[in-house]
């Protein structure tokens, strides 16, 4: 335990990576918290699940409803993120075997939070809380750390595709 589980590149299924894992964790009885980086909808399936696998499953969001502007981010978007990290390193004193990261990888490359701050995060992890981070972008300075780094690429995909309950969302 104790290790760090990176999901980046330009293909869907980072953020459906990390929950299978999750799945995975909570169905063996661990405990699992997810921290959401530039999200804030509330209608998609990995949190709208939470209440039925409480306490073992949790899920918070540090985002607004509406996508950041990664050209130019708000203050706003900022102070969620820097939230977000805030609350990660509270989440690292629980009893807990698995820790989500969604979209920090992606937040670190476009500056919502510093690189540096990422990774002082990753250097308390306790030896039995695996970490998994995601992000279609990430600095290198987290694929360094990582101890596990898969890159999901976009090979074929429809041109006109509906995003579709249960599957993208």
């Amino acid at each position: 335990m104790g290790q760090i589980y990176l999901y980046h590149g330009s293909g869907g299924g980072k953020t459906t990576n990390a929950l299978g894992l999750a799945l995975r964790s909570v169905g063996h009885g661990n405990r699992v918290i997810i921290v959401q980086f530039m999200k804030g909808r509330k209608d998609i399936g990995e949190y709208k699940i939470a209440k039925r696998l409480h306490p073992d499953y949790e899920i918070y969001q540090f985002g607004s409803e509406d996508w950041v502007d990664l050209k130019n981010p708000s203050e706003e978007d900022k102070r969620r993120a820097r939230e977000g990290l805030l609350f990660a390193q509270k989440t690292l004193k629980l009893e807990l075997n698995l820790l989500i990261l969604d979209e920090i990888g992606l937040a670190a490359y476009y500056g919502l939070l510093e690189t540096d701050d990422v990774l002082e995060l990753l250097r308390n992890i306790p030896k039995k809380t695996d970490v998994v981070i995601t992000g279609r972008k990430v600095p290198e300075e987290l694929i360094d750390r990582a101890d596990f780094v898969n890159e999901v690429i976009d090979v074929k995909h429809p041109r006109n595709i509906t995003a579709v309950k249960g599957i993208q969302y």
